[in-house]
């Protein structure tokens, strides 16, 4: 198969080609050689896919690096995905990515693809670890359905057991993939444990992280087992150890442009409905085709109006109860939606305030609810996976 591709040192690109350099998919390696194998692998994975005739690609040289870079040919971003707005492309491009695994693999390369943050992996294997990450995440998430409390937090017995200086840890000898199953997915378990959606989207990422490493690094996989046997990762450390982010404060990402698998944050920008537990924001994971995860009601993802429109109207449900702790009335903020989806005026009022990106924590200012970056999974296969725990 004959490569299409340029090969110039970085300094001799045109730079309308240097600016491309860092969007899209990026595969690094010290030898011309080896980037060149690893370059013919992703072009067959592209034609295997059908996708290679949509992909430009080219080689350059940078301080002792060769580096392939892959992005969409900009007429058909410009066609189907205009200004970045992925949430429309299963349409656009005709996805069924419900009904298709195949059709989701395609939405998560060709939005990686038209990233305009690149994505850098030392190799092809490596890179195709995080588009199957990516697709368990979906896959998981969809599954995923919980009991909302914030002040409760339960597990199966059979898997789990509890201690305040560790968390809720895994029973030595059960799976890990199997507890963390059975304690986010009722199709599995038959039952609905109460944890946040925070703790939720750890779940997720964990189990669909392990899926993987358990084909493709069965020594990391042992390696998570056993810490979790011992002492549960979360929160921020679990940021710090398992994800990544791309985007920044200075440069939001499009505020319509999301990869299926990305964690992402909706900020309630309400000061006072804010300071009800549980009600600071949603997290929540894209799903691909418009959709994100709605761990309550999970048949029924939100579309990213739905989801503001909802946040939106939580500073309208929310009152002191008789212990004088806030309270949301989650039965209003349901009639309050299902009025407001009669009202495209109502709507497009709504969307103009909660469609500006969300400003940070620690910053009491109005903005909106749209988060400046997503969250994905760090690298995973041997000798060039970056977790450490």
């Amino acid at each position: 198969m004959k490569l299409d591709i340029y090969f110039q040192p970085m300094g001799n690109i045109p730079n309308n080609l240097l600016a491309d350099t860092c969007k899209g998919i990026r595969i690094a390696c010290l030898q011309l050689q080896t980037i060149e194998a690893e370059c013919q692998l992703f072009q067959l994975h592209l034609a295997a896919i059908g996708l290679d005739q949509l992909v430009q690609t080219h080689i350059t040289s940078e301080n002792d690096l060769h580096i392939a870079h892959f992005q969409l040919n900009p007429c058909w971003v410009n066609l189907y995905a205009n200004d970045y707005d992925t949430l429309q492309l299963c349409q656009r491009y005709k996805l069924d990515t419900y009904n298709s695994v195949a059709d989701l693999e395609q939405e998560i390369l060709l939005t990686m693809l038209m990233s305009p943050v690149a994505f850098s992996y030392p190799s092809f294997q490596e890179l195709l670890s995080a588009l199957h990450i990516r697709k368990n995440i979906v896959l998981n998430a969809r599954k995923t359905a919980l009991t909302f409390a914030t002040d409760a937090a339960e597990r199966p017995e059979e898997y789990w057991t509890y201690h305040e200086d560790t968390g809720f840890t895994l029973i030595p000898g059960q799976s890990l993939i199997a507890a963390l199953q059975k304690a986010t997915q009722p199709d599995n378990s038959g039952k609905l444990y109460s944890f946040s959606c925070y703790r939720a989207t750890e779940y997720v990422i964990l189990l669909s992280l392990a899926q993987e490493l358990s084909h493709c690094n069965p020594a990391l996989y042992q390696k998570l087992q056993r810490q979790w046997e011992q002492k549960a990762i979360m929160s921020a450390r679990f940021h710090d150890v398992f994800l990544l982010e791309y985007g920044s404060t200075e440069q939001p990402l499009p505020p319509k442009f999301y990869i299926p698998g990305d964690r992402l944050w909706f900020r309630n920008p309400d000061k006072y409905s804010a300071e009800a537990t549980g009600y600071e924001g949603s997290w929540v994971f894209y799903l691909g085709n418009g959709l994100f995860s709605n761990f309550w009601n999970f048949d029924k993802p939100y579309t990213l109006i739905d989801k503001c429109v909802e946040i939106y109207h939580w500073r309208n449900a929310v009152a002191l109860d008789a212990t004088g702790e806030l309270h949301m009335d989650e039965a209003k903020v349901k009639v309050l939606v299902r009025e407001t989806m009669k009202n495209p005026k109502e709507i497009k009022a709504i969307l103009e305030t909660m469609m500006q990106y969300r400003a940070p924590r620690d910053v009491d200012i109005i903005g909106g609810c749209i988060d400046s970056t997503r969250e994905y999974p760090r690298l995973a296969c041997p000798k060039t996976a970056n977790i450490t725990f």
